[in-house]
């Protein structure tokens, strides 16, 4: 990590005893951050441009209240488990759908199609939230209701991200029941499918949910690069070909990356 040492306002002598140390620290606080096997005082102190003695003081304080803590056997300082605790309270505070509503607004205008957020319950998708194109002829999905996971495209997804053991949990628990006359009810069809999804970064629901409509999806990750929700785009056929079914797939896939990286989550390696 590169530190400007040019002094900003907070370290100017115009700035507050508080204030300035409330800055150090923070910036102390950064930097170990940014370096995850942790720091000695001395590299710390010269990074910042902070003397010894200061950085000690801030570093000790910091440790105190559990922010850092002092690795005897690498001689470096790492960050504490109050820096967690701290950091999970975003986590634990952020309002997904709210989070996601001006991404799924974007996708709309882009797409001139619905756009879906879901979420896995109970091996089932249920929806969060929906914005609705403005066409005549579109998609409604109240949000609450539920879909099965192997013929939609928010529960296809969902299935891609899973390992085989639970994809066959999910089929022994549930069943591969025909909505459709393209429903997939054979496993091993459905493992394939599954399989190109993942290839692809995106599920494909070609009329297996509802005769005369389309839909495409693609996962939003927590910050354990885990699975936390699906985004999709759908509508009908008359709009939505084979060819721009994957389209709108592709697109899905940016859309649902930004929204991951706004919800403080990253991409699985």
């Amino acid at each position: 990590m590169t530190v400007d040492p040019t002094p900003t306002p907070a370290t100017t002598p115009a700035r507050s005893g508080q204030v300035q140390s409330l800055t150090r620290a923070l910036s102390i606080l950064n930097l170990i951050a940014d370096n995850s096997p942790g720091l000695s005082l001395t590299a710390i102190s010269k990074a910042l441009t902070l003397a010894p003695s200061t950085t000690h003081r801030l570093l000790t304080t910091l440790q105190e209240e559990r922010f850092v803590q002092y690795d005897r056997d690498s001689s470096r300082w790492q960050i504490g488990l109050q820096a967690f605790v701290a950091g999970n309270g975003f986590l634990t505070s952020r309002d997904l759908a709210t989070v996601a509503r001006p991404y799924m607004r974007r996708l709309m205008e882009l797409s001139g199609e619905t756009v879906n957020l879901a979420i896995l319950d109970q091996e089932s998708a249920i929806y969060l939230a929906q914005v609705e194109s403005r066409e005549m002829m579109r998609v409604f999905s109240k949000p609450g209701n539920r879909v099965p996971l192997h013929c939609s495209g928010v529960g296809k997804a969902m299935l891609m991200a899973m390992p085989e053991h639970d994809i066959r949990h999910v089929i022994k628990t549930r069943g591969l029941p025909r909505v459709t006359e393209k429903t997939i009810t054979e496993t091993d069809a459905l493992l394939k499918e599954l399989e190109k999804s993942r290839e692809q970064g995106f599920a494909l629901d070609d009329e297996e949910h509802a005769i005369g409509l389309r839909c495409a999806a693609a996962l939003v990750y927590d910050e354990h690069a885990e699975p936390l929700a699906s985004l999709s785009i759908s509508g009908p056929t008359a709009r939505i070909s084979e060819e721009r079914l994957r389209e709108l797939g592709r697109t899905a896939l940016e859309l649902a990356g930004e929204v991951t990286a706004a919800l403080g989550g990253r991409l699985p390696a």
